[in-house]
């Protein structure tokens, strides 16, 4: 053979091998897996566990309206965040005072020393109608935060919300402006206070949905929760004062004595003006079982032997919540709650997921946990390698169009990857794709055009070999020697 022949088939050869080799990433493919990356991990989105608000209006199909006489009322568990009941929740209303929550959760948050004096001025008389709550406080009387916190939430006292307003934010125009950021922060969307103590005004308003908001941010604090649920204080002589008392305008902790009187009542907050109507935001305990219920624009008492609506109304929703709901474990920590197939692993071929932390939720009393129907957001498998505890899914309870709750779902036990099973499934998985299939197609034409190149080149190379045979029998001289 000759050396351009043999020269022209060698480079054919090279240029195939590199055609191959820059199609084919051999390297990346059979690449083992990072320590601590998984091919296929979905980002966790964890999540923020608290700031989760139950939408629209939660009501079973399982029970009957309660029909609240209150232009607005809500009726929550704060554990879920659950909806029990809802009447017009998103519809702005006048709060009355209410609005002092919000006042008394701010000085809490901005002011460390609560024995520190505040000293009353005529500014804070300024606003304040003769006929309106207050606790008697003189204009150069010094008393406590902590005894303006008790007149400001247990008699309502208007001058005590502008005595704590200038305290806090030097001007009572610039608490107020303090009060709007906080109840954005809080996520409240039909809020907007114009003074710190609730008196009205057109640009003063508020939704019962963010009035419960906020009064659940309040309760967090255990100064607030004391004194909403005190029924009469003593408070500290003052340089103005001797030692007083203060008395609720909260009928349901008032006196046990009373019809309207509920034992599980924990407080909170009254409100009124003509505008608003009668208002309260309450909290009960029952047991373990927790409940916040709001109520705006109540009528009046019907006669002097009774309560404005607000009280007796609140109570009722109290009773209708505890009688027709229960708190029930739908998904405990620990417990299989199914199964998913694992991959690329010879520990096991089965991998069991229970819930990340304990679901309880108020369901329906008559409502069994194993009549709700579940829907899981879970894979069909899982490639190892797997840790305990990672978050695979999720699972979502629900009955009727109503959900009562979503828990996370984590792997129970580790899963080890094989090596040899995913170094098998990234072949297999290699050759079943794209990648490789054009690699075959370029492979297939190359081969065809090197045989053809081949074929071309031998038929030439024959072609020449026979022309220069007859050039020598045709050559004189050959035919001589020939002769010879």
């Amino acid at each position: 053979m000759r050396a351009d022949t043999i020269f022209r088939r060698l480079t054919a050869l090279g240029l195939s091998c590199l055609l191959l080799c820059g199609a084919l990433p051999l390297p990346y493919a059979l690449a083992a897996p990072e320590d601590g990356v998984t091919a296929d991990t979905p980002a966790v989105d964890t999540g923020t566990p608290g700031a989760a608000d139950t939408a629209g209006t939660v009501m079973s199909s399982l029970l009957e309206d309660p029909k609240i006489e209150a232009t607005a009322a809500m009726l929550i568990n704060p554990d879920t965040n659950m909806v029990l009941y809802e009447k017009n929740a998103d519809e702005k209303r006048y709060p009355a005072s209410i609005t002092k929550v919000m006042t008394a959760l701010l000085t809490l948050e901005q002011v460390s020393d609560l024995n520190e004096t505040v000293t009353c001025t005529e500014e804070d008389w300024a606003e304040i109608t003769a006929d309106s709550s207050n606790a008697d406080i003189k204009v150069g009387e010094q008393v406590k935060v902590i005894d303006l916190l008790y007149a400001l939430m247990l008699p309502s006292a208007n001058e005590a919300a502008y005595m704590l307003a200038r305290h806090v934010g030097g001007t009572s125009e610039a608490f107020v402006d303090m009060m709007n950021t906080r109840a954005a922060e809080l996520g409240c969307t039909g809020t907007h206070f114009s003074n710190p103590c609730g008196l009205h005004e057109d640009d003063h308003y508020s939704t019962a949905r963010d009035l419960l908001k906020i009064t659940q941010a309040a309760m967090q604090d255990e100064t607030f929760v004391t004194i909403a649920n005190t029924a009469q204080k003593t408070i500290s002589a003052t340089n103005m004062h001797a030692e007083r008392k203060l008395y609720t305008t909260n009928q349901l902790i008032f006196s046990s004595y009373q019809p309207w009187y509920y034992a599980y009542c924990k407080g909170i907050k009254t409100g009124h003006t003509s505008q608003a109507g009668n208002c309260l935001v309450s909290y009960a305990e029952k047991g373990k079982a927790r409940l916040f219920a709001i109520v705006l624009g109540c009528e009046d008492a019907p006669d002097s032997s009774s309560v404005a609506k607000s009280f007796t109304e609140t109570k009722r929703l109290f009773e209708w919540g505890y009688e027709n709901f229960v708190s029930k474990t739908l998904a405990k920590k620990g417990d299989e709650i199914m199964r998913i197939d694992v991959r690329l692993s010879t520990d096991t071929d089965e991998l069991i997921l229970t819930a990340k932390t304990d679901l309880v939720a108020s369901i329906p009393r008559n409502l069994a946990v194993e009549d709700l129907d579940t829907v899981s957001t879970t894979p069909a498998s899982k490639d190892a390698p797997i840790k305990a505890g990672e978050v695979i899914g999720s699972q979502t309870y629900s009955k009727d169009g109503v959900e009562y709750g979503t828990v996370e779902l984590i792997a129970l036990n580790d899963v080890e990857l094989s090596l040899v099973l995913y170094y098998a499934d990234k072949l297999e998985n290699f050759f079943k794709s794209t990648a490789f299939k054009i690699v075959l197609a370029v492979l297939a034409v190359f081969v065809v055009l090197y045989i053809l190149l081949n074929l071309f080149l031998g038929s030439v190379r024959r072609h020449n070999q026979r022309r220069n045979m007859r050039s020598r029998y045709e050559n004189t001289n050959y035919q001589r020697r020939r002769r010879r």
